[in-house]
C-alpha cells in the first residue's frame, strides 16, 4: 500500500511516516542498483527487506508499505506514547542498543550521574570470597583442615571436627 493509506491506517500523516523512515524507525528498503537521479542506493542494514510485493518496496519510485512495515511503525508509535518520548528519542534508544560504543558511553554517563550502579569488581569479589572461605576454615590454603587437626581429613574425606 502507498504511504497515504499507511498513514491513515496508523492515524498519522505521510510526512510523519517519511520522518520516521529518515530516523530509521521503519524497516529500511533494500534497493537494487542505483536510486533516483543516479545516486547509489542506501546500503542494506539489519531487518531490511527485498523490494518484493510481500516485503514492501518501491513501485514506480514510491515506497510500498507491507503489513510488516505497518506493524513496526505501529509498535514504534505505541512505545512513543507509552513512555512519552519523541521519535528522535526512540531512534537514539535503538542506536544505543545497536552500537556498543554508544552503549558504553551512555552507561558511563549513567554511572557518573548515579542513575546506574557501577558493575561489581568481579576479581576483587573472588579474592574477598576466597579470603573469607579460608578464614572460616581456619587453616592454610591446601591443608583442607582446621587448626589442631593437622590438616587430616575426617571420615568420608571431610575435615575432622573439633573436639568439644
Amino acid at each position: 500500500m502507498r504511504i497515504t493509506e499507511a498513514a491513515e491506517r496508523l492515524g498519522t500523516t505521510p510526512r510523519m511516516l517519511r520522518y520516521r523512515e529518515s530516523l530509521g524507525l521503519l524497516p529500511a528498503l533494500r534497493q537494487a542498483g542505483r536510486g533516483r537521479r543516479g545516486v547509489p542506493a542506501r546500503p542494506a542494514g539489519l531487518g531490511q527487506r527485498g523490494a518484493g510485493a510481500a516485503g514492501g518496496g518501491r513501485a514506480g519510485g514510491h515506497r510500498q508499505f507491507s503489513d510488516g512495515d505497518l506493524a513496526a511503525a505501529a509498535l514504534g508509535l505505541s512505545i512513543e506514547r507509552r513512555y512519552d518520548i519523541s521519535p528522535v528519542e526512540l531512534a537514539f534508544g535503538i542506536r544505543v542498543l545497536a552500537d556498543q560504543r554508544v552503549r558504553a558511553d551512555v552507561a558511563e554517563l549513567g554511572r557518573r550521574t548515579g542513575r546506574i550502579q557501577a558493575p561489581p569488581a568481579r576479581a576483587l569479589d573472588f579474592e574477598q570470597e576466597r579470603a573469607l572461605r579460608l578464614l572460616s576454615l581456619g587453616g592454610r590454603p591446601g591443608t583442607g583442615g582446621r587448626p589442631g587437626t593437622g590438616g587430616r581429613p575426617g571420615p568420608a574425606g571431610r575435615p575432622a571436627r573439633r573436639p568439644r
